[in-house]
């Protein structure tokens, strides 16, 4: 059976890295080439993209398998009355604050940006909250923003209760464990089926619970993480040459398929998986500081980025001298933001923090 729990601090430094990882991610989005505008858009980059390609099929995936394995264990200390009200406080408090003075914000740039839009903050706030058109934000009009993050994982987090009592963790655990690794790998292929359900414009609800409901059930176990570690060589492999694949198919056709990108996509969430287990699971000044941190930064950052972005562009010429500023200025000024709001008693729950350090 499965070993005694101790803190697993590489599930926290992993989404702490994973967080911080947004920052040059939403600044090559600048530049992306998929077809798709941001909202500043500077044109077609294809090295820029490619490093977005890198990371773009794990990268929020794993996010979402953390958040079920977190669960596991948050529902050891805490009865579900007390985890529905956490989820309430730490969700959906943030997620609706964001959308009402966050979102419309970095909406507002997109609309100068694109249209040349002249008016106030105020006119621009009505406009947002009264039009819908396709749901990115990028025409100035209402978007969930990056925070579709967190309205889904407040959904998945609900919806997952019900699995959770009607197949506890423990009647499952057996069976579980008896799971080879090539099991475990082509789990692959329920995420890709459930990637049809609850999709909206490519950000899916089945896709995502099936990661969380992965991460509760299969990937917080030990023994399940031990016969992974064991076989994290032909993972590697294959992770490996599945990526070179990936980058020669972005190439040649710029499209490779939604099969291909959740394979690619769990097999390097495995991987990264049983490194960090192997390499992150220590507590460090790191952890510490982002485990309070990471979650306030990631509602506050895009909206910062897409303002610096929209300043920097028309400060400088150089493509190289843009994405560094965007990327280290919208950091430096959401870190600077975090620590100011979260010395203001009241507004600091809104984006999620803890309180004082």
């Amino acid at each position: 059976m499965e070993q005694s729990q101790t803190r697993k601090h590489y599930i926290d430094n992993l989404r702490n890295i994973t967080i911080l990882l947004l920052f040059p991610v939403h600044t090559f989005m600048v530049w992306n080439d998929f077809g798709s505008r941001f909202y500043i858009w500077m044109g077609e980059n294809r090295l820029l993209s490619t490093l977005i390609v890198l990371v773009n099929p794990w990268f929020m995936p794993i996010l979402f398998v953390l958040a079920g394995i977190s669960a596991r264990f948050a529902l050891k200390k805490r009865t579900v009355s007390e985890f529905i009200w956490q989820r309430v406080r730490k969700l959906m408090i943030p997620f609706v604050c964001g959308l009402l003075f966050l979102v419309p914000f970095q909406a507002l740039y997109a609309k100068k940006y694109f249209d040349g839009y002249s008016g106030g903050l105020l006119d621009h706030w009505k406009y947002f909250f009264t039009h819908l058109t396709d749901f990115t934000g990028y025409d100035g009009a209402f978007t969930p923003g990056h925070l579709w993050f967190i309205l889904f994982l407040f959904v998945i987090s609900m919806i997952s209760l019900i699995f959770f009592r009607l197949m506890p963790y423990e009647r499952l655990a057996v069976k579980v464990e008896r799971i080879p690794a090539i099991g475990i790998f082509v789990l692959f292929l329920p995420v890709w089926l459930m990637y049809y359900l609850g999709n909206f414009g490519g950000f899916s609800i089945g896709k995502n619970l099936m990661l969380y409901l992965i991460g509760y059930y299969v990937l917080s176990n030990d023994l399940v993480m031990e016969r992974l570690e064991k076989n994290i060589r032909w993972l590697l492999g294959l992770c490996l040459i599945g990526t070179i694949a990936l980058i020669v198919l972005y190439y040649q056709f710029t499209y490779y398929g939604d099969l291909w990108i959740n394979y690619i996509g769990w097999n390097s969430i495995l991987c990264l998986l049983v490194l960090g287990k192997k390499f992150l699971n220590r507590r460090t000044k790191f952890t510490e500081y982002f485990n309070q941190a990471s979650y306030p930064v990631y509602i506050l950052h895009q909206s910062i980025l897409v303002a610096v972005a929209y300043y920097m562009v028309r400060m400088c010429k150089n493509t190289m001298v843009q994405v560094l500023g965007i990327a280290i200025g919208s950091f430096l000024l959401t870190m600077l933001a975090y620590h100011l709001i979260k010395l203001i008693p009241g507004v600091r729950n809104m984006i999620g923090c803890r309180g004082r350090n």
